[in-house]
């Protein structure tokens, strides 16, 4: 039996005992995952890769219930990647038989096991879960011998303990004891990176804790007395941790646990600041040519955003600077053929850049539609992957906030991203007549990659910019 496959939809197909899960991760993109089985078998369902850089995720719904049918092209559960929610579909029939991992589980590792399923007519009460045999079977032998090192970790551990929520759930999971962990982190802090060396030194979980509870005990009530004797005025080395339930004491903190969007926004902040070499340039632009041609398109029932001639001018300014819509990989400057706008969306789960793909050749109200809708299906967590992976270059905006200017942080691997600040009245004296008038101006930034970009190439494309908003008859508007 053939698997059918929709762009865009991982879906789960039983044909001759085996089970195909199919991810798109982008329009031009599917990976395939091939699980074998038989007949008698419970057909394993795994965590999927929905998106090139997912690494977990968590299961926001199970749209199934144990014993339901299942028919091609039903949805199983709702995932959430670390950009967007996901449906995962079926492309066979089928009965879903056990939900191992329920509502609101969270950090997913790929390949983890989330359901089983059973072919028609089979008796799905009766199906076994398969033993966890791929941890053991890869752990080596000498594994034993190295659970002697978390000693010393332990005696020197004399004051409350830092864990980071990583770090925490990674412990809580198997079963760890927090004491045996080796903190490497700022001020004695647990990372995810000690909790995992701890993991690799006790890889069964079931013994662990037995061996490690009545030590790690030990050291308690030792580790009080000689935190009390601290001098007058004295600042602990770190605030101790708020106690759930109780109010908070001056000085504690409450750890806030990362959804997958964050912590990938956070990686890639990271990962763009410490690699990326920043230059920035700022202009002032006269919104007057666009304020007046809006206000025409509105008594024709045209409305569109001062935003969407900034997208507009940033996609014409691309097709007049070809050597700017480029993006950087490891092997060095690749120039692209389309130029696609990378638009900034606050969600209530973080910041997400869909796309306005082939702007050059839109117009402003073709624009404008485009991006109302990106961003509606930004905010409510629907956005398929190409609708947001990609682009060659990113506007981010937060005029309608007040902010005058600001600079902002490239979305790697582009070149180049437009900080776009609020507009303001600005008198102006007219040379010609030496009279005063009124511009509205507004302040833009351009952070820009130092290895594909160079000062003088970014400050062509700002004039170019300027030169287009300033003048949008120059632009195709249709």
């Amino acid at each position: 039996m053939a698997a059918s496959f929709t762009p865009l939809q991982p879906r789960l197909g039983i044909a001759h005992g085996e089970i195909r899960l199919v991810c798109g991760c982008s329009a031009m993109e599917t990976h395939f995952m091939k699980l074998t089985t038989n007949s008698a078998a419970p057909v394993k369902v795994e965590m999927p890769a929905l998106s090139p850089t997912m690494e977990e995720g968590n299961i926001v719904k199970w749209l199934k219930k144990e014993g339901d049918a299942v028919a091609a092209g039903d949805a199983l559960c709702e995932i959430e990647t670390d950009k967007a929610v996901v449906t995962l579909e079926s492309s066979d029939d089928g009965v879903l038989a056990k939900i191992l991992m329920e509502e609101g589980s969270r950090a997913v590792r790929l390949g983890t096991l989330i359901a089983l399923m059973v072919e028609e007519g089979e008796d799905w009460k009766t199906v076994e879960i398969p033993p966890p045999v791929a941890a053991t079977q890869a752990t080596p032998a000498p594994a034993a011998p190295t659970a002697p090192p978390p000693h010393p970790p332990r005696a020197a551990s004399t004051g409350p303990l830092r864990l980071s929520p990583a770090a925490r759930h990674i412990l809580d999971t198997h079963g760890l004891d927090p004491q045996l962990a080796t903190p490497t982190g700022h001020r004695g802090i647990i990372t995810k990176e000690d909790a995992l060396n701890l993991l690799k030194k006790f890889p069964d979980s079931k013994t662990t804790p037995v061996t490690a509870a009545p030590v790690a005990a030990a050291p308690s009530p030792v580790a009080t007395p000689a935190a009390a004797p601290l001098p007058p005025g004295s600042r602990p080395m770190y605030p101790p941790q708020s106690i759930p339930g109780k109010p908070g004491a001056p000085g504690t903190f409450t750890e806030v646990p990362a959804s997958n969007v964050r912590r990938v926004i956070a990686q890639r902040l990271t990962q763009s600041k410490t690699t990326i070499p920043h230059a920035y340039a700022t202009i002032d632009c006269d919104l007057g040519a666009v304020m007046q041609l809006r206000k025409e398109m509105a008594k024709a029932e045209i409305k569109v955003s001062v935003n969407d001639f900034i997208i507009k001018a940033a996609a014409a300014t691309l097709r007049e600077l070809p050597e700017v819509n480029v993006t950087w990989s490891g092997e060095g400057p690749q120039a692209l053929d389309s130029i696609s706008i990378s638009i900034a969306v606050a969600t209530p789960k973080g910041l997400i850049t869909p796309i306005i793909t082939n702007a050059a050749d839109k117009g402003v109200q073709e624009i404008s539609a485009n991006a109302k809708a990106l961003a509606q299906k930004a905010r409510n967590g629907k956005l398929l992957p190409h609708e947001y992976q990609g682009g060659s270059f990113s506007i981010s905006n937060l005029g309608m906030f007040g902010i005058s200017e600001f600079s902002a942080v490239i979305n790697p691997p582009q070149a180049c991203i437009l900080a776009v600040g609020t507009s303001r009245a600005v008198l102006h004296l007219t040379e010609e007549t030496g009279a005063l008038s009124t511009q509205q101006l507004m302040t833009v930034t351009l952070s820009s990659d130092g290895r594909l970009v160079d000062d003088e190439l970014a400050s062509r494309f700002l004039d170019k910019f300027r030169a287009n908003l300033e003048r949008p008859q120059r632009m195709t508007l249709n």
